[in-house]
């Protein structure tokens, strides 16, 4: 009787590292793909900026009529 209560608590213990470098796994791959997104945003934010201030030009500084 102890020696398949040991029994199953191994199983149980190899299944969960199992489990564990399954998800580490996975964990790993989503940082580089996160990693991968942020340099692509970044790039796309610089470009957009350089757009934006290409497209329009800044009104010129003059005073109100009234003053």
């Amino acid at each position: 009787m102890p020696e398949d209560r040991l029994d199953k608590l191994e199983m149980a213990v190899a299944e969960q590292e199992h489990m564990i470098e399954e998800l580490s796994g996975q964990l790993a791959k989503q940082w580089i793909e996160i990693d991968l997104l942020r340099r692509k945003l970044a790039l796309l934010t610089e470009r957009f900026l350089a757009l934006e201030q290409q497209a329009t030009p800044s009104p010129p500084v003059t005073k109100p009529p009234h003053w």
